[in-house]
């Protein structure tokens, strides 16, 4: 007499998963480089293709400062058992008292960005950022950083995430070089699932993966460091409900659905994150391709869901707070 097989549930199925699959995915030092690539791939032929080539030369420009030594004030041993004791990302932007230089690094940013562009607006844009005062910038990052729409500028916002999304990846890269190398440094689980264990950001979208390490898997995207970690499939990434998830994606004039990009929906908090497939498309990126399948959004927005994933790349907010993000053909 054989034992009957025990069939799992999609709890134990979960847990199972998270003890095969690595946590934390730490930024690549070719980060930037893959994404400005992938930005130019997506641009060709697309409605938002001066917007995609301009965030592309912005993202090899974070590439280019990237490869360039700098030192940054790192967490002590004192701070990184705090930050595990408590359950808190140990780079929280709420708390991680930021390091001057980040704002030298956006001077320096902003030049290399304006060396690119020609004559107008986006560049007199970018040369206006690169002369504003560090109180100036330290209280846009502060609106940046706390999800605070009043009073930030949305013409200069993306331009200022930039050079806060190179100071984070920058300081995890750093984190895990004094820590010999190691995978995952001293960065690990944090008590809320749905924020970036290294930053505390929100995702800006999620990714299944390929490769070696297991195909299929899930990881949510920092919007900030670039960290990925693993959020189990089927599962809302705003409330954590596993019961009416759905996923949508565009569909051509022939009726074939875009397999590359999804977005999952609940219908118990009406939210929604995009989804990007790497078995689909293995050039993937998923800042790049939630940034080209902004049709997406408007078109879900319009059956009421909210966004959960954020792109510092394209932020909306209240009109009177701000301009629109720079043309970089010099159009107003």
């Amino acid at each position: 007499m054989t034992a009957a097989a025990k069939l799992l549930s999609p709890e134990e199925i979960a847990v199972r998963a998270g003890e095969q699959v690595a946590f934390l995915r730490l930024p690549e030092p070719g980060l930037f480089a893959e994404r400005a690539l992938r930005l130019r791939q997506l641009a060709a032929g697309h409605a938002m293709r001066d917007y995609l080539l301009f965030c592309a030369e912005l993202t090899q420009c974070q590439h280019e400062r990237f490869k360039q030594p700098l030192t940054l004030v790192l967490p002590t041993a004192a701070q990184i058992e705090a930050a595990a004791h408590a359950g808190r990302p140990l780079l929280d932007v709420q708390s991680w008292p930021r390091d001057p230089s980040w704002c030298v690094e956006l001077r320096a940013l902003m030049r290399a960005l304006a060396a690119r562009l020609p004559d107008g607006p986006a560049r007199e844009t970018t040369q206006g950022l690169a002369a504003s005062s560090d109180e100036h910038l330290e209280q846009q990052a502060d609106r940046l950083l706390g999800g605070v729409m009043l009073g930030l500028d949305l013409g200069t916002a993306p331009l200022v995430a930039a050079a806060l999304q190179l100071y984070w990846v920058r300081l995890v890269a750093a984190i895990q070089a004094e820590h010999g190398g190691d995978r995952i440094a001293p960065f690990g689980r944090i008590d809320d699932p749905l924020s970036c264990p290294c930053c505390g950001s929100r995702p800006t979208a999620s990714i299944t993966r390929i490769g070696a390490e297991g195909s299929g898997w899930r990881y949510l995207c920092c919007s900030l460091c670039a960290t990925q970690w693993h959020y189990v499939r089927i599962k809302c990434t705003h409330c954590q409900a596993t019961k009416g998830i759905g996923f949508q994606a565009l569909v051509d004039e022939a009726g074939h659905g875009n397999e590359r990009v999804q977005v999952e929906t609940c219908e118990g908090c009406g939210h929604y994150l995009k989804i990007v497939h790497m078995e689909k498309d293995n050039q993937v990126e998923p800042m790049a391709d939630d940034l080209a399948s902004l049709t997406l959004d408007l078109l879900v927005s319009e059956t009421g869901l909210q966004r959960h994933g954020v792109n510092l790349m394209l932020l909306f907010g209240d009109p009177d707070s701000g301009a629109a993000p720079p043309d970089p053909d010099g159009r107003s």
